[in-house]
């Protein structure tokens, strides 16, 4: 495999013909995402893009961890990178022509779901669980309340995001959230033939297809992303989970901090 470079040690893009493979290696921090990831996320995507010789991308993480969304604790002092709209990936994926497989093998929370949701096709691993802790963490995840909706329904989606509750692939696959559920074992191999599997449509057919379905999900503005995690609340929510202390909205907080600090 040749390895391109993607500005961040966390994630390695590797190339085996016309296949990339980028696999998000953090696991010190359980698979969260810095902006350096971030942005590094969307460089992969547009490699892809930019490449003749390359058509698919899979995505993919380490150990029992798919993604787990950002990192609380990057959020908390200096950003470690200064991002522009274009550095992300979630716009990208939203009209990219690319074809994009998630493989996720484990755990897939927050920005995850919101990978799977816009990749082509999203194969889990019968080991993989689900979840959207963004509201415990005072974030109102203008992705996750736009896409989720669309894809799973009204109901469910604010059952799922306002409980936070944990849930398995299979009952992700029952709701539409993911496309496929395989054996643990095999899941890399179910993600090289669904790669092969999209790469027999036509390319501008299956670009234009995409486009068309994409236009039912509205694409989200960066501005708002950056406004959902500048709150008070959100500030308070990622000092709380650096602090492993429940936040000050929490029935459970017992804190004597001061309330204007983290309320």
């Amino acid at each position: 495999m040749v390895e391109i470079e993607l500005g961040t040690p966390h994630l390695r893009l590797e190339r085996a013909g016309r296949i990339a493979r980028c696999t998000v290696d953090n696991p010190a921090q359980r698979n969260a995402l810095s902006d350096a990831m971030y942005a590094g996320l969307g460089r992969a995507i547009r490699a892809v893009e930019d490449d003749p010789t390359l058509d698919a991308l899979i995505v993919t993480g380490v150990d029992d961890v798919f993604i787990v969304g950002g990192d609380p604790g990057s959020h908390t002092g200096p950003a470690d990178t200064a991002l522009r709209p274009d550095d992300l990936p979630f716009a990208l994926l939203h009209h990219t022509g690319a074809a994009v497989v998630a493989a996720i093998n484990g755990h897939c929370q927050a920005s995850g779901v919101w990978l799977a949701v816009l990749a082509d096709v999203a194969v889990a691993s019968d080991r993989a669980r689900f979840r959207l802790p963004e509201l415990r963490l005072g974030v109102a995840a203008p992705w996750s309340s736009t896409l989720l909706p669309a894809v799973i329904g009204l109901a469910r989606a604010k059952e799922l995001a306002l409980t936070s509750r944990s849930f398995g692939a299979e009952e992700a696959l029952a709701m539409g959230l993911i496309s496929r559920v395989v054996p643990h074992d095999e899941l890399d191999a179910a993600a090289l033939r669904v790669a092969g599997e999209l790469l027999d449509a036509a390319p501008q057919a299956r670009a234009a297809w995409k486009q068309a379905a994409h236009r039912h999900v509205s694409v989200v503005g960066e501005a708002a992303v950056a406004a959902s995690i500048s709150t008070v609340e959100a500030k308070e929510g990622f000092t709380a989970y650096t602090e492993r202390r429940p936040p000050s909205w929490s029935p459970r907080y017992t804190g004597s901090e001061d309330t204007q600090r983290h309320g």
